[in-house]
């Protein structure tokens, strides 16, 4: 067991019987009363963000996350098939699980956490920008960059992301797998 001075920004602690990250963290001593420590907790499964006060020298329960690369080997329905690079063991996540799953092509690496007492995933990361190429786009104009429109183009996994007037079928763009928005386009 530890307390809350065990915490640190990216702390997993199991809170009201749900895992959470420490996301921030601030140790107040008012001048009247007891000592408390101010945080905002990150639910890992959800994403929710919570704000919550602990005393100070509360008894913590403090939780063990593994990160391992995993490749993305194919989906079947709802569910997405990975292979770990180390021990080539699969895995299965749920769509829901992965945060752009129309962006993730077959091969793609991307990091699986896991808890470690009961060797669950609980998150998937992806990488933050992808290389996809354009299948499908309206013919574009030679020297059409000075004005900020774009057009609808969609990708080899089926994506659909708005892209600048002078990107072609067959041309690789990078996309932030964040915000789903192009990037640049990339030079072979």
């Amino acid at each position: 067991m530890a307390t809350t001075a065990d915490f640190r920004n990216g702390l997993v602690i199991e809170h009201n019987g749900e895992l959470w990250t420490i996301v921030e963290f601030q140790h107040v001593k008012p001048g009247k009363g007891p000592a408390f420590v101010r945080t905002k907790l990150k639910n890992v499964k959800t994403g929710r963000v919570l704000s919550n006060t602990f005393t100070s020298g509360v008894k913590i329960n403090v939780q063990r996350i593994e990160k391992r690369s995993y490749q993305f080997l194919y989906r079947e329905g709802e569910q997405y098939h990975f292979m770990n690079t180390e021990d080539y063991e699969q895995t299965f996540l749920d769509e829901a699980m992965i945060p752009a799953p129309d962006l993730l092509k077959e091969g793609d690496l991307v990091t699986i956490a896991f808890h470690a007492e009961t060797e669950s995933p609980i998150a998937c990361e992806m990488p933050a920008y992808v290389t996809l190429e354009v299948v499908y786009t309206e013919p574009g104009e030679k020297g059409n960059t000075a004005t900020n429109t774009f057009k609808d183009a969609k990708l080899e996994t089926g994506a659909i992301v708005k892209v600048p007037l002078f990107i072609n079928i067959g041309d690789k763009i990078k996309v932030d797998t964040r915000t789903h928005e192009y990037s640049e386009r990339v030079k072979e």
